[in-house]
Parts: C-alpha cells; structure tokens; sequence
C-alpha cells in the first residue's frame, strides 16, 4: 500500500512542480518585462521556416535531368552550332535582342551544372563526362566562331562585342548567385522555367565564346584571352553554385566513397574559385578607378569652366585619357590667352578632386580675341538664320512658278476646247516663250510662239485669223507662226 500511495502520489508533485515552474518562468517573464531572447528565438525560427529549401526539392527528378543534360552528341551538337552562330551574327551586327535569344538556344549550362553536381555527391564518372563534354562545347564554339568571324565582311568591334573582354568581381558575383538561382530552380517539383531561362541570359555563356572566336578570326589575342577569361569565370562559379546549393540540399552521396577523395575534391575547388576571383578583383579595382577618374574630371572640368579665371575664356572640347602611370587632361580653349601662372594655378586644383597625378594639358589658340564664345555663338546663330531665310524665300519662288505651270495648264484645257470647234482641221498645237538672236547685234529677245499642225493645209485667211484670235485669246501684242 505504501508503495501504492508514493507511485500515486510522485506524478501528482512533478506535475504540482512542473506547473510552478512554469508559473514561476511566465511571472518571471512578466515581471521582467519584454523577454528580448524568447522574441528572437521566435524570430529565428519563422525566418527558417520562410527561407526553408528542402520542403519542394525532387532530389531524384533533378539528378535525372542534369544527367541528361550532360549528354552532348546529335541534335545538342547542331543547337550548339547554330546558337553559336545566331549569337555570332548579334555580336557582329550589335543586336542585344539577337544575342538573348542565342543564350535561349545554348545548351552550354547542362556539363557545367554536372560539374557542380558530380562534386556535390561525389560521382567521379558524372565529373569525367561532365568535364569531356563541356571540353568539347568550347571546342566546336571557338571552331565555329572563329570560322564565321573569319568569312564574314564586317570586322569591327562593336560595343556589345567590346562588353565581354574586360571580366571583374561583378562577373563573379553574377555567376555565382545567378548559378544558386538555377539549382534552385531545378532541383523544384515544379521547375519555374522563367527563372531558368533568365539564368541563362545572366550568365552569359555562348557571348564570350563567341568574342574569343572573334579574337582568334582577327588575331586579337586581348580579346580571346578577355573572353575566354570572362567563360572561365562564369562556367566555374555557376559550377561552384551548384556544388553548393547540392550539399546544402543534402543530395545523396555516392556509397563506398574515399573520405581522403573527398577532402581533395573540396580543396581543389577552393584553388580553383580563389585563381578566379584574385585576377577578378584586381580587374574589379582597376575599371572602378577608370569610372571615378572619368567622373572626376569632368566635374573638374565644368567648374574650372565656371571659375572666375575662365571668365573671358571658353572651353570647346576636351580629352581625358586614363593610364594607371600617366593619366592626362587635355583641354581645348578659346578666348582670352592663359598665361603660364593661370594654368599652373588651374593645375594646383587636381588634388581637391583625387586627380594628383594627372597631368593638365592647355590648348589654346595663342591669339586673344575680343569677342567671347556666347558672341560667337550668336554670330554662327544669325548666319544660320539667314541661310533659312534663304531657302525659304526659294521655296516661295518654286511655290509660285508651280502655280504658274497649274494655271497655264488649264488656259491649255480651254485652249484646246476653243479651237477644236473654231478650227477642226487643226490636228494638234503648241505656244511656248521662244528666245531669239540678232546674229548682228547678239541681242535676244522672248517672243511667243505658235507651233501648228494640221490635217490639211490651212489657207493664209485661216492662218491669220488663228493667230490674230490667239493675240486676243492671250493677250500679246506678237506671236510667231510655224508649221509642222
């Protein structure tokens, strides 16, 4: 019985216990006010809860389909060459749209995501075939490329073109998160091919392929290896994404694998991404130091041309030239001379804009003039306003001799009307200003005249006649007479 009563009765306290502490840590709470880590600690759990990837992942579906993407004979060879071309052709003409669409086409993206995968769950066979089949993607691209370059007649580089021969940190960044964003994509039940698609624009494979072609084509070698370097750089971090995103997911690892291998496996791609991004960042700082000393000078050289020194001075072009060694700004002025002391003065305002070891070039007519630049301006405006004037003035002219020709065509109308009844025999006619020459004096002189033809020969009473009627008729006091 005792032990009975302490079986019964054990429960009762820690349930009696239990329930005051409970009490104990809710009075403490309220009694403490806002409990800062029970907030956070909820926080932390809903953001989880948000961010959660593994609710909708179909691990097996997205395997199969890297799988087969990696597959690269028959059809996949034919889209390749042809997306080769079609971004070739947008690269050589500067369509951006045509260039989108190639990068649609491409099948480049299935060997690169194998790469990442045959990391990720250490399939060394998906690794080997992923690497075989992506080495012979570049090389059917860089023979078409280079062959299309080579035999098409437009050989200018063109600024789209331009675009994929200087790769910075951005490219990383690009390829890299735009590459997490298609795993993601595919490893869902339901891939949205929106973001697929918009991956493959991002990060830009067949367009740098296709500019180190061009590089080969011309014997360009800054543009191949530019180009090439930007592939290298979108190719490994899209790889690297995937590797990532796949042991994150916890995708299955193949079985009996050497734990050895698999170490080497991660320190090889730390090698590889840190050989990517070093040359990257140093490019990355190279280009956001062009773009500052651009925006630098001008804003120098708009308020040097607001400055009080330059008040009889105009600014009508300039030159800025960016060389890490011997950058350089080249103005060119009109107006007053500056002397040597007002340039050096000028030249001492660099520092104040980050601009210390640029070197201030002045160009200048060496002739002062009275006039200044809005003088000029205003010259070159009324001079510009007087063509105008004249050539309204001849639009006018025209306007009046079109006039003239409408109305001397319908006087013709009724001509013809008139003199078909007064004179039937009269087959056709002509009346034109002819010019004549006195071979004496060589004076000339415009006299109307009446070209005739008739169906049977007019007697002189109807010649007369027709042309004493044509004086009235027109209202001349001569006319000549021909017969055809």
């Amino acid at each position: 019985m005792e032990e009975n009563k302490n079986d019964n009765t054990q429960p009762v306290d820690e349930t009696v216990n239990g329930s005051a502490k409970g009490n104990s840590e809710e009075k403490s709470s309220t009694d403490g006010g806002f409990n800062f880590r029970a907030t956070m600690k909820n926080w932390w759990k809903a953001i989880k809860l948000l961010a959660r990837l593994t609710e909708d992942t179909d691990v097996e579906a997205t395997i199969s389909s890297i799988q087969k993407a990696v597959e690269f004979r028959g059809v996949n060879i034919w889209i390749l060459a042809f997306a080769i071309i079609v971004a070739s052709v947008g690269l050589n003409v500067n369509s951006t749209a045509v260039i989108i669409g190639a990068m649609l086409i491409s099948p480049l993206m299935g060997p690169i995501n194998g790469i990442g995968l045959s990391l990720g769950i250490s399939d060394s066979e998906l690794l080997r075939k992923s690497l075989k089949n992506l080495l012979v993607m570049v090389g059917i691209s860089l023979i078409v490329s280079t062959t299309y370059f080579f035999l098409t007649p437009l050989s200018d580089a063109q600024s789209e073109l331009l675009a994929r021969t200087n790769p910075t940190i951005f490219d990383v960044l690009i390829a890299l998160f735009g590459g997490l964003a298609g795993i993601v994509a595919l490893s869902r039940k339901d891939q949205p091919f929106t973001v697929i698609s918009g991956v493959a624009i991002a990060t830009a494979l067949m367009p740098p392929l296709c500019t180190a072609g061009f590089g080969l084509a011309t014997a360009q070698w800054n543009y191949f290896f530019g180009a090439f370097y930007l592939f290298f750089i979108n190719s490994s971090f899209i790889a690297i994404a995937t590797f990532i995103m796949v042991r994150y997911l916890h995708f299955p690892q193949k079985e009996y694998v050497d734990p050895r291998r698999r170490k080497f496996v991660k320190r090889i791609i730390f090698i590889v991404a840190l050989i990517v991004i070093v040359p990257s960042v140093i490019t990355a700082f190279a280009v956001v130091r062009e773009a500052s000393f651009n925006t630098q000078a001008i804003k120098f050289i708009n308020d040097v041309q607001e400055s009080e020194s330059f008040k009889d001075v105009q600014i009508v072009k300039y030159d800025k030239e960016y060389d890490r060694k011997n950058p350089s700004i080249q103005i060119f002025v009109i107006g007053k001379t500056l002397t040597e002391n007002e340039i050096e003065t000028i030249q001492s305002l660099l520092p104040a804009y980050g601009l210390e070891k640029v070197k201030l070039i002045v160009k200048q007519t060496g002739v002062e003039y009275e006039v200044n630049a809005p003088e000029v301006i205003r010259n070159m405006l009324d001079k510009q306003t007087e063509q105008i004037a004249e050539k309204d003035s001849m639009i006018t002219l025209l306007k009046v001799q079109l006039d003239s020709l409408e109305a001397n065509d319908a006087v013709a109308e009724q001509l013809c009307r008139e003199l078909s009844v007064q004179y039937p025999a009269l087959k056709s006619f002509a009346v034109a200003k002819t010019i004549y020459y006195d071979t004496k004096s060589s004076e000339k002189r415009f006299v109307p005249t009446l070209y005739a033809t008739w169906s049977t020969k007019p007697s002189n009473t109807e010649r007369e006649k027709l042309i004493e009627w044509l004086k009235v008729r027109l209202s001349i006091e001569e006319i000549n007479y021909i017969e055809n």
